[in-house]
């Protein structure tokens, strides 16, 4: 699970209800710094369990850069609305089609540079797939080639199963209780969430037909790399140094077969985006400036 520093959004980031062709999604929306030329627009799509606020740390030195930054709650996730348990509303494609209808109310007709972390990944993967023209680049952050390891598989089967006897209250509950020492000592280190308050009420936002219908994508998704390295935009792979959810090799693999820049960023794990902050979005504006040139 994500551990933002903080929900509250940075100076001059706007939080509202983005209006789709496909209905209303919860964003942040950072613009460019004052005084600074705007080099493009950006949309952010989280991980699973994840939500807008987990790229929080991003968006000031990405306007500092020239990029206004649009980060999404997906349908269904935390405070964008979607049904209880109806998974059909989940399935990739759909969610693809969402991302494609985010990005054209975003850009207002011109491309967006489109990155996904982790399931958000593999979903704008799926949008892009399904129509490219909305988007100037693709950045895949700690997002692998196919499905998840099998370490992180068995945690989602317990999630699945959790979810089919138990409200998501419950399971929240039960989740902390599994938690291991070190874990709830670095979230407390990490600062202001030690009360999980926060991290509690995005779990509850969630809607567990969101949860079961990705989960299930997550531990199924096959190997689309040859056909993405077909469609004509710049590539970048991006991640942290060490990763459990997709082993690094994988990665660096992956970005071969796209001819795509691949970039390591040291002392980050599977959230470069809150472990390494600054580093993160430095390699992203430099990645996105030669992109657009």
């Amino acid at each position: 699970m994500s551990r933002p520093a903080t929900f509250v959004p940075p100076p001059g980031a706007r939080a509202y209800a983005l209006s789709t062709a496909r209905g209303e999604f919860a964003v942040v929306d950072a613009p460019v710094a004052d005084g600074v030329e705007p080099r493009g627009v950006a949309l952010l799509l989280p991980g699973f369990t994840g939500s807008k606020e987990d790229f929080n740390p991003l968006h000031v030195p990405l306007a500092l850069r020239g990029y206004r930054t649009v980060a999404v709650d997906g349908r269904g996730q935390y405070e964008s609305d979607g049904p209880e348990a109806d998974e059909s509303a989940y399935a990739q494609e759909e969610l693809a089609r969402d991302v494609l209808a985010q990005a054209q109310a975003v850009g207002a007709g011109a491309p967006v540079h489109l990155l996904g972390h982790s399931l958000g990944g593999q979903l704008s993967r799926a949008a892009v797939l399904l129509d490219h023209t909305p988007f100037r680049s693709l950045t895949l952050m700690a997002s692998g080639p196919a499905h998840i390891s099998e370490s992180q598989q068995q945690r989602v089967k317990l999630l699945q199963d959790a979810l089919t006897v138990m409200d998501m209250a419950a399971v929240w509950d039960a989740i902390q209780a599994m938690e291991t020492p070190e874990e709830t000592e670095t979230a407390a280190l990490d600062g202001g969430l030690d009360d999980r308050d926060d991290l509690r009420r995005r779990w509850l936002g969630t809607k567990p037909g969101q949860l079961l219908a990705t989960g299930r994508q997550l531990c199924t998704e096959p190997d689309r790399v040859a056909e993405l390295a077909a469609v004509p935009l710049p590539f970048h792979v991006l991640s942290g140094d060490k990763d459990d959810t997709w082993p690094l090799p994988l990665l660096d693999d992956m970005a071969v077969r796209l001819r795509a820049r691949r970039t390591v960023i040291e002392r980050a794990e599977h959230s470069p985006n809150t472990d390494r902050p600054l580093a993160t979005a430095h390699a992203l504006a430099d990645f996105w400036d030669d992109a657009t040139a």
